[in-house]
């Protein structure tokens, strides 16, 4: 039985047989994205190398300084950016089938400030300093901001409006505690701004293996609940119909979200736009199906994320220009791109 479900089937019909080899192909195709994007960042950077000393330094390791660079510098960069965009995605995912809104962000929910609130806490009042401690602190800040959220919007009996209204009213007064905190402490200020905008460089990879399991199981509880999530974006009276369970698949719903959003903001701080822009993007080959758009965000969000993270270290050579910069540019242009679009395929 599903998690959120009872024995009845739930959710929409299975999607026509005939799509079903051209939704596989676009699967492929992103896992192919992927490891491009992975070649990429484990070889491109101040120092290019050879994909040919990328795969002797991660398989047969001398002690060179080339084995140094992949595995001390770009290997923890890339498994930190391929999972935490893969959260993101499936965050994104999530959130917007919820809301039954195409253009939430997993964001909504007030977890990226909860995150940041906890952050600047422990910075400027308990003196944390390590990406290890931020990331405890990230991960509470999270689930506590979720957790009001999900309350003022009514726990159970909550709908897609009540959480969008509590989640804005949340992310407000904690981004004003945030910006209050930092003005009164230049330290502060100085710590934060590193962490909030958003990158992937100097992530050790103790904060990689301490954030997967967290990771890993808001994923899990994500594809769990694909089956009711695709009945409750028929609306809550077609999924009762269907013999999901509204309240506790809702109530599920935003702890994936905490999970996933709460652990790839606390490895890398508030990342924008990947949880917005991909979910998006790939809709318009899965549908809104959760049980193949879970899977398409999974790929494509970090392959979009490790794209940006090495344009970013190309493109304003000796100097890098943070991943959070880099997706909210690209992702503005990809959302004016596909709005345009389908403006003028309505016309």
């Amino acid at each position: 039985m599903l998690i959120g479900s009872r024995p009845a089937p739930v959710g929409p019909p299975e999607p026509a047989t005939a799509h079903r080899p051209l939704r596989i192909t676009g699967l492929a195709l992103g896992l192919v994205l992927l490891l491009a994007a992975v070649a990429a960042s484990l070889a491109v950077g101040t120092r290019p190398l050879p994909l040919g000393e990328v795969w002797s330094a991660l398989t047969a390791p001398s002690g060179t300084e080339s084995d140094g660079i992949v595995r001390g510098l770009r290997l923890p960069r890339t498994l930190t950016g391929a999972a935490a965009g893969t959260a993101l995605g499936m965050a994104g995912a999530v959130m917007q089938t919820l809301t039954r809104n195409p253009l939430a962000d997993p964001g909504l929910l007030g977890v990226n400030a909860g995150a940041s609130a906890a952050v600047v806490t422990a910075v400027a009042l308990l003196g944390v300093g390590s990406f290890t401690g931020y990331l405890w602190f990230a991960l509470a800040g999270a689930a506590a901001a979720a957790v009001l959220v999900t309350a003022l919007a009514g726990s159970r009996t909550a709908n897609p409006v009540r959480l969008a209204l509590a989640g804005t009213a949340v992310n407000a007064a904690l981004l004003g505690y945030v910006n209050g905190l930092q003005l009164t402490d230049l330290d502060t200020l100085e710590t934060m701004r590193h962490w909030a905008v958003g990158t992937l460089a100097g992530r050790p990879v103790d904060l990689f293996l301490a954030a997967l399991p967290v990771l890993a199981a808001g994923g899990l509880l994500a594809l769990a609940l694909a089956r009711p999530l695709g009945a409750l974006a028929l609306g809550d009276d077609h999924a009762r119909a269907l013999g999901a369970r509204v309240g506790r698949t809702r109530v599920l719903s935003v702890v994936a979200v905490t999970l996933l959003c709460g652990g790839a903001t606390a490895m890398c701080g508030p990342i924008g736009f990947i949880g917005l822009m991909v979910p998006h993007a790939v809709r318009a080959f899965t549908g809104p199906d959760p049980r193949w758009l879970l899977p398409y965000c999974a790929l494509y969000a970090p392959a979009l994320l490790l794209t940006c993270d090495v344009l970013g270290r190309i493109a304003a050579p000796p100097y890098e220009i943070e991943v959070g910069v880099v997706t909210a540019f690209v992702g503005g242009l990809l959302f004016v791109y596909l709005v345009r679009r389908r403006k003028a395929a309505a016309l």
